[in-house]
């Protein structure tokens, strides 16, 4: 048994990130093809980057969009933020599971085809106001 289990875990929970955040996993696109549409939104205000993303004809910007609005949703409904204060502080995509699939060649053999899924993270922060 683990000793010291509870204040291992309190402290764990003192040092938890409080921010407004969300995750979407196994994105059926390549995380190579989504940090494209994630760098032009990244540190935009949340309003500014659902615009961006509604004129990107890029295919991952449908569930990037989706996302932010789903951690702006839990930002106003479970801490009582506004939607107006609200930016992208950080988003980023990383690999998820690779589905394996053959492609037949000649003479028998077979070469791979790797069909690449993405876990994507926003996190959101209130601006501070400049005093």
């Amino acid at each position: 048994m683990a000793k010291r289990m509870k204040e291992k875990t309190l402290a764990r929970e003192q040092n938890r990130d409080t921010r407004p955040h969300a995750h979407a996993k196994y994105i059926r696109i390549s995380p190579y093809k989504v940090r494209v549409v994630l760098d032009t939104v990244r540190g935009k205000s949340v309003n500014e980057a659902l615009a961006l993303l509604l004129a990107t004809p890029k295919a991952a910007s449908e569930p990037v969009r989706k996302l932010i609005e789903s951690a702006t949703a839990n930002a106003e409904h479970n801490m009582g933020l506004s939607r107006e204060d609200l930016f992208v502080a950080e988003i980023f995509a990383d690999g998820g599971p690779i589905l394996k699939r053959m492609n037949p060649v000649s003479k028998g053999r077979a070469y791979r085809i790797n069909k690449r899924t993405s876990h994507i993270t926003v996190i959101l922060d209130t601006v501070k106001e400049a005093k």
